[in-house]
């Protein structure tokens, strides 16, 4: 097998594993038994090689923790840019970040089950927890745009919005399998129904419905 190298040439790997490879294991590894109870040689054991094979592949655990952890947050971060280059109402934005946010779960679902269970405890931890408070940050701030255009309603506050509205998403990853009834747009459709419809203004007809 063969690896991308830091500066994006490629090298050979060892067998049976790349750095990809090496990379879902051990995120696997974090998520089961925690990252600081996860040493080098837990990791080795379970890919059934060297610990030298595996620094030939990542310099430290930090490292392969700093990797897992920047693939789920540069997903989302790209579902927000996607979502600011589309432009439009800020009510479709809402709606196309929520779908977006959905489907990197489930593609990425081990290594956003990871950056959820983050606490702050190492300088790689930490970043990865200021990149998701800007990401919230972000959030409630296209909430805040979607009321004062007057396509979301206002009487919530729209930090609460934007935490309640992702608490339901994060919440997909305690109980979500994938190969399941449900692929990633019907949970989109159905996180849409359950959380966002009711945060939205009625149109002109159903305010016409609604009174008689």
């Amino acid at each position: 097998m063969r690896a991308m190298s830091d500066n994006g040439s490629l090298r050979r790997g060892r067998p049976g594993y790349d750095q990809q490879g090496i990379l879902e294991v051990a995120v696997a590894a974090f998520n089961q038994y925690g990252y600081d109870a996860t040493s080098m040689g837990v990791l080795a054991d379970r890919l059934g090689l060297s610990k030298s094979a595996i620094y030939h592949h990542f310099a430290s655990k930090d490292e392969i923790l700093e990797r897992a952890l920047d693939d789920a947050l540069s997903a989302l971060e790209g579902v927000l840019n996607e979502a600011d280059a589309a432009g439009g109402r800020a009510a479709d934005r809402v709606d196309q970040v929520l779908r977006g946010a959905v489907h990197v779960l489930v593609s990425k679902l081990a290594n956003v089950t990871l950056l959820l269970r983050v606490r702050g405890n190492t300088e790689v931890e930490r970043r990865a927890l200021a990149r998701r408070r800007a990401f919230d940050k972000a959030v409630t701030a296209l909430v805040e745009e979607a009321q004062a255009e007057g396509t979301l309603r206002s009487d919530i506050d729209a930090s609460v919005v934007s935490r309640l509205l992702f608490g339901m998403i994060n919440s997909i990853v305690e109980w979500y399998r994938p190969g399941g009834r449900e692929d990633a747009d019907k949970l989109a459709d159905d996180v849409i129904a359950v959380a966002l419809d009711g945060l939205r203004m009625p149109t002109a007809n159903r305010v016409e419905e609604l009174l008689g």
